[in-house]
């Protein structure tokens, strides 16, 4: 089960945007999603009841999962992703409990000095976690709310380029965002022709996400829908243009169905390890652990 996490300790960096847009295209990609909120506020929970109000269908329902980790939560069955809203000042033992099930970060950044210096001290913390610091988690930041007008994009490429960190997306400030945030909507819930410039925005971050999320294939009239969004854009190539630079019908072009994760080798017996021990006494539901 593919855990995707949204961490910036600064708030106001825009994780819980970034979380509800990346639940709201898995469900329109037809795959199982629970969208998890780790933060007190429970922002996510909010858009979550605003969905339900819209005549959006089963088919794109996101299960929402309000996270106590004093409290063991087995997910619906059938639920294939995992994504995970976190609160501010996320640090020490609370995000390293986070880190040791998640499976990607995405990191927000927005263009100020205190987002920056914030966000560095973040990834400073993460890399020291063995998940992040041996890859079996993967890090990437994305500009959030850029004026394109201004050198707000050059000046954070250049910040993450200084840390080595790939930064994999610019999205800019659109009141698109407010509308859908207000109605329980994402962009990938509106016809595409209406936000045409901020869906080519997400085709790099889905691009980076694909080799975790490998949405599944979708039929009927959702296909036709939602199969073109992340690829139309003025400087992008549909997903379904073949190397011999041929279109193909939009209809025969639906999603790959994701391959199943492959489970850990299981530790010999007998073997018992601090980290091991330390794993088993944190308050983790057991589906969601991953080897540190």
């Amino acid at each position: 089960m593919p855990v995707v996490a949204v961490i910036n300790r600064k708030g106001g960096s825009g994780k819980s945007t970034l979380a509800t847009h990346l639940a709201g295209y898995c469900a329109n990609a037809g795959v199982a999603v629970m969208l998890g909120d780790i933060d007190r506020q429970h922002s996510t929970q909010t858009w979550l009841r605003q969905r339900k109000t819209q005549p959006l269908g089963q088919r794109r329902e996101i299960v929402g999962w309000s996270i106590d980790p004093k409290t063991f939560v087995r997910p619906p069955a059938g639920i294939k992703h995992v994504v995970l809203d976190t609160p501010g000042g996320l640090r020490g033992f609370d995000l390293a409990r986070v880190v040791m099930y998640a499976d990607a970060i995405l990191m927000p950044v927005c263009n100020s000095i205190f987002d920056r210096e914030s966000a560095a001290e973040c990834l400073a913390e993460l890399r020291t976690l063995p998940r992040v610091a041996t890859a079996r988690c993967k890090v990437a930041a994305v500009g959030m709310r850029l004026d394109a007008r201004t050198k707000s994009a050059e000046v954070l490429q250049a910040w993450a380029a200084s840390l080595n960190l790939p930064f994999i997306a610019v999205l800019r400030e659109s009141q698109a965002y407010v509308r859908c945030i207000e109605k329980g909507l994402s962009l990938f819930d509106l016809t595409a022709t209406q936000v045409q410039t901020d869906l080519a925005q997400w085709k790099p971050i889905l691009n980076w996400l694909s080799p975790i999320m490998q949405p599944a294939q979708q039929v009927g009239d959702d296909v036709r829908r939602s199969a073109p969004l992340i690829a139309r854009g003025s400087d992008a190539s549909p997903a379904h243009v073949r190397e011999s630079g041929r279109r193909e019908p939009e209809s025969t072009a639906p999603f790959r169905q994701p391959a199943l994760r492959p489970l850990e080798p299981a530790r010999r017996a007998g073997a018992s390890s601090p980290m091991s021990r330390l794993l088993n006494a944190l308050p983790i539901p057991r589906f969601l652990q991953r080897t540190p």
